[in-house]
């Protein structure tokens, strides 16, 4: 294997998960790449020895940081997206999240763009 800077990017996947869900995601990695993914749904992957976060500020990080995850962990290295690209998004995204985390699942946190109101 040679280590590029997409190896960079999806280790920054699995960190971003372990660091929400408070253990390896490994079992999330797994359904990911199944369609079981879709049942799954993003407030049950939390680290459940928090509480489940109410300010829309703060479940807007929490899905930016989860779509920026499953985005880095695509299985095909030329379609994750740069560091630097993971940085601007994050610069540029400074939103609320209209959506209640028990309504989304990982893989729609991917797709969720819209789902989002401004609050700059």
């Amino acid at each position: 294997m040679v280590v590029t800077e997409k190896c960079d990017a999806y280790s920054f996947g699995v960190l971003a998960l372990e660091t929400i869900m408070g253990k390896h995601p490994g079992e999330l990695l797994s359904s990911l790449e199944s369609s079981s993914a879709q049942n799954i749904m993003l407030i049950d992957v939390l680290d459940p020895r928090l509480p489940p976060p109410t300010n829309p500020i703060v479940v807007g990080n929490i899905v930016l940081v989860t779509r920026m995850a499953i985005t880095c962990l695509r299985s095909e290295p030329r379609s994750r997206p740069t560091m630097l690209r993971v940085s601007q998004e994050f610069q540029s995204c400074r939103k609320t999240f209209v959506t209640p985390l028990c309504a989304i699942s990982p893989l729609q946190a991917r797709k969720c763009r819209n789902r989002f109101s401004s609050n700059k």
